[in-house]
């Protein structure tokens, strides 16, 4: 017997807002139920367990203990840009001189995330 991960549960000061957020970053839909002001609401992936977005009233008040990686169809400079266009802010760069590594953004409300190197970027240094 074995169990699936249905969800990823994040806390947060305003579901809707951060689930509104994430669909940016990851193209994929809110739940279609959804609506500003809701307590809790999903971001609905195309594969694996979706966003579970739920509204507590709890600051966050230390570096997360478990985040997303990300890793983008275009090549990793270009997400960073686009995250930090949407509203992500930047915390950390970890890429080396080899192209390798990844940089930390957070999100509106300060959660922390990786954004890796693309197949593209990482076919170009690897080879």
């Amino acid at each position: 017997m074995t169990s699936t991960v249905l969800n990823v549960a994040i806390d947060c000061a305003d579901a809707y807002n951060l689930a509104q957020f994430w669909s940016g970053v990851t193209g994929r839909p809110q739940h279609a139920e959804s609506e500003p002001g809701d307590h809790e609401t999903q971001v609905l992936l195309a594969e694996g367990p979706v966003l579970h977005f739920n509204q507590v009233p709890e600051a966050k008040r230390s570096k997360n203990r478990i985040h997303l990686c990300l890793r983008p169809e275009t090549s990793r400079e270009q997400e960073v840009e686009r995250l930090l266009g949407i509203g992500a802010t930047f915390v950390g760069d970890h890429r080396n001189p080899d192209g390798s590594g990844w940089v930390v953004l957070a999100d509106p409300e300060g959660n922390e995330f990786c954004v890796l190197r693309s197949e593209s970027d990482r076919a170009a240094t690897d080879s």
